[in-house]
């Protein structure tokens, strides 16, 4: 249990980083106790945070993924069925790109080569609510519990709502051009472990250049929350005692657009003033699986009742998982 602390607080979470900030700023005449002092140490040390473990995640997951381009992921995913189908999906949306807008033109490629349309929505679902890189940081903010039970409800959201789609036979509303695209086969070079570390390398280069602008972003606005908003007031909206914090996060993560390493920041904030845990985890599902790009993208792909049905079946289903994560909070922290 000592073992796992000292990596939960001091490797993952770098903690001593926290305290090396704090000195450094301190002996340039900052007050850590003030406002200001307090959000330039949290913008600094979260950055630096983030910015060491989404390059190191970024090589570890885009060296998997190497083993799983398009071509391969389509023939994986073409010899399951039924639910088992699903689970593939949704497992291998995990070792794909970052954010929903990256996952969409994948979601068509599948969708276009033929691919059911339940199983081509988990990997939908999947790909940027859950990724290896969300345990990994999760665990250095909630703990290995949050982290584990996170992934494990958010890969299960991605297969029911993927089989329900299924169910319901939602075919007919996939635009037109989607469904006459030809698939075309290209089989997927075989890489050596230098070409895997090469491509490992380059995806750190430009993925992080993606994200860096909305890491900057999620830090700042959690810097504000963590030291200029009073915590009474986080705990009256997102509180225990407001019975509609989950409605309400998840309906304010909608219109938003960031990823997971964007949000983290800001759920951070938010737990230390208060917030439930569940609240915070609908808001952080919402902002990474329904934002309002990655669903005027998904518009040229799928009709508006399909559409519709998506967001809702994932709405329902991040509000469900918000209110059972508050429900059972007291085991989880």
């Amino acid at each position: 249990m000592a073992v796992w602390r000292f990596i939960q607080d001091q490797v993952l979470g770098m903690k001593w980083l926290d305290e090396l900030t704090g000195v450094g700023l301190s002996a340039l005449g900052l007050d850590m106790g003030g406002r200001m002092g307090g959000s330039i140490r949290f913008f600094l040390y979260d950055v630096l945070k983030i910015t060491v473990l989404l390059c190191f995640l970024i090589f570890v997951i885009s060296y998997i993924q190497s083993y799983f381009p398009p071509e391969r992921s389509k023939r994986i995913l073409g010899r399951s069925h039924g639910i088992g189908a699903n689970i593939i999906s949704a497992l291998l949306g995990t070792v794909t790109p970052f954010c929903s807008c990256s996952s969409i033109p994948l979601f068509i490629g599948f969708t276009s080569a033929g691919l059911p349309l339940g199983v081509t929505f988990s990997f939908l679902i999947s790909s940027p609510m859950v990724d290896l890189g969300s345990l990994i940081l999760l665990m250095s903010i909630f703990g290995a519990k949050v982290a584990i039970a996170y992934v494990v409800v958010g890969l299960a959201a991605a297969v029911a709502g993927g089989t329900l789609i299924e169910k319901l036979h939602m075919e007919p509303y996939v635009e037109e051009f989607i469904r006459k695209a030809g698939s075309v086969d290209i089989e997927a070079p075989t890489l050596t472990a230098k070409e895997r570390v090469q491509f490992a390398k380059e995806q750190v280069s430009s993925t992080f250049k993606k994200v860096f602008p909305y890491i900057l972003i999620g830090v700042g606005i959690g810097a504000v929350i963590h030291n200029w908003i009073p915590e009474s007031w986080i705990e009256a909206v997102l509180g225990g005692n407001n019975p509609f914090g989950v409605i309400l996060a998840t309906l304010v993560g909608i219109p938003m657009y960031a990823d997971i390493f964007g949000t983290i920041p800001v759920a951070e904030a938010l737990l230390c003033k208060g917030a439930q845990l569940g609240t915070i985890l609908a808001f952080m599902m919402a902002v990474t699986t329904l934002s309002l790009p990655s669903m005027i993208m998904l518009r040229k792909a799928v009709k508006p009742k399909l559409l519709a049905l998506f967001i809702g079946i994932c709405t329902i289903g991040i509000i469900t998982v918000g209110c059972l994560f508050n429900a059972f909070q007291f085991l989880l922290i």
